[in-house]
């Protein structure tokens, strides 16, 4: 599908660059000479086939792009095209459909990327290149389509990675920084995952970005989320407003996804107009309490949010940032007669983390492992969000496992518990053993009223020392990783602890 628009039908022709209107000011988007390149920043962005089976390849399914005016950061002109795939039969799978909404019937009409080549060729040589994650994954899909149709791919003249340089610049403020994190982290909606819109939700994130970067370096002193609570708290009281609606957070609250989401809104009377030096009316006094209230939110996200980055676990994610639609599982080979099995999400392993689950059963050793030790684990009840996420991982391997022809019986991986059904599940504790001693191969934590942690040290494996932490009713944040498991007529996915931080009461 080509068009100066995403809304344009599946069914029409690829088409020629199309210029969007130009700004007052701005002159028209010039019609370059084919490969010669030009001024303009070419933000794109890829759509591709999930891959199934190893050594399975991407396909690519649509490319889309906008040229930016690196002097005004507006859109000159717009492509997009859906492409069809050698096979499109095997190559969109139901996980590809469900990652981007790409069907099978979408990409059989379109043309094939040998036919839309020179457009895509004559758009990207030579120009700036823009785009989140581009220079490990975009960029490689138009390398690999150009080379299947034995041609050279266009080259850049410079590249620039959102992704990265966000990370960098922006830091890790929306969590894992996908485009989709940063989109919810200022308002901008929800991810589409197609191409062309997916280009200019990227362009609008680096602009806020940029906007927030600007201003906290115009004044360092003044717009930080510490300064900004402690001065207007300091009017608030000044004036005498107590607001009711304004609760004190609690230490060990769990991070709320709402709560990381929201921005600063606009205030429109807090400021007077020019000459207009009357006294704060009782509005403007309502609209800065709740100015007070957003900022609050956001100074308790930064103390109770799990930051995985600076404990070296990144790459765990919390259940409100998992995209179920985009779980696959991966089948390998492992040897001749055998195969392994594992849970991905976008191309990667999945890992999650979760904050301030409460601990139903302590440590367990009733299941032993191949050298007699005891099988550690614990019982931990959990939100609605994992159990979700959690459930479709269950059921998706569960469907795998009966396609496989494995006759092992299936073990669920969420048990319910209490009258009010309450989800638990359990995580598993391993341990290593070496020619001198056995350790845990989870990190154990102890989180301190304060806030602080402290990574514990064990002499030995001992379930009494786990015994006095892992107490019912206590508290823990969890880094775990679901690993699936078949083995003497027993299936399921097993809960693997990485990292267990411990609240103290």
């Amino acid at each position: 599908m080509a068009s100066a628009s995403p809304t344009a039908s599946a069914s029409e022709p690829a088409a020629a660059i199309a210029p969007a209107p130009a700004p007052e000011g701005d002159p028209p988007a010039t019609v370059l000479p084919p490969g010669e390149g030009g001024p303009e920043i070419a933000f794109f962005d890829v759509e591709t086939s999930v891959p199934q089976r190893a050594g399975q390849g991407y396909a690519l399914l649509e490319f889309g792009a906008i040229l930016v005016c690196p002097r005004r950061l507006v859109e000159v002109a717009s492509y997009a095209t859906l492409v069809r795939p050698a096979d499109p039969v095997s190559a969109v799978s139901a996980a590809s459909v469900r990652c981007n909404g790409i069907t099978r019937d979408a990409v059989s009409g379109a043309p094939p990327f040998r036919d839309v080549a020179d457009a895509v060729y004559d758009l990207l040589n030579g120009r700036v290149w823009a785009g989140h994650n581009i220079v490990r994954f975009d960029s490689a899909r138009i390398r690999e389509a150009f080379t299947e149709i034995g041609r050279s791919p266009p080259q850049p003249k410079g590249m620039i990675d959102t992704l990265p340089l966000l990370t960098q610049r922006f830091g890790r403020r929306a969590g894992d920084m996908k485009m989709a994190s940063l989109a919810n982290y200022f308002g901008l909606g929800k991810q589409r995952h197609r191409s062309l819109d997916d280009v200019r939700m990227n362009l609008e994130v680096l602009k806020y970005c940029a906007t927030v970067l600007f201003l906290e370096a115009s004044l360092p002193e003044v717009l930080t989320v510490e300064n900004l609570v402690e001065r207007a708290t300091t009017r608030s009281r000044a004036n005498g407003i107590v607001s009711p609606d304004l609760p004190k957070p609690e230490a060990n609250s769990p991070p709320d996804s709402s709560k990381r989401q929201r921005i600063v809104s606009p205030i429109d009377s807090v400021i007077p107009e020019e000459g207009n030096q009357r006294t704060s009316g009782p509005s403007t006094n309502r609209e800065s309490v709740e100015l007070v209230s957003h900022i609050e939110e956001m100074k308790l996200d930064t103390t109770t949010h799990m930051d995985a980055s600076s404990s070296g676990y990144s790459g765990f994610l919390e259940p409100d940032d998992v995209s179920i639609e985009c779980i696959e599982i991966s089948v390998a080979p492992l040897h001749q007669f055998g195969r392994r099995s594992s849970i991905q999400h976008r191309d990667c392993p999945l890992q999650l983390c979760c904050a301030g689950l409460k601990v139903q059963f302590g440590v367990s050793t009733k299941f032993l492992d191949n050298a007699g030790r005891p099988k550690m684990s614990i019982v931990v009840e959990i939100p609605e969000s994992l159990s979700k996420v959690l459930e479709f991982c269950d059921d998706l391997a569960r469907k795998l496992s009966q396609e496989s022809g494995s006759s092992s019986e299936w073990r669920p991986l969420i048990k319910k518990y209490g009258y009010v059904n309450r989800p638990t599940v359990r995580l598993n504790i391993p341990t290593i053993a070496n020619s001198n001693a056995t350790a845990y191969s989870t990190d154990i934590c102890q989180k301190e009223p304060t806030g602080s942690i402290q990574k514990l040290d064990f002499s030995n494996v001992a379930t009494t020392e786990l015994d006095s932490l892992f107490v019912k009713g206590s508290k823990v944040d969890a880094f775990f990783s679901p690993e699936l498991y078949d083995y003497q007529q027993n299936a399921g996915i097993r809960l693997v602890a990485k990292r267990l931080v411990v609240h103290s009461n």
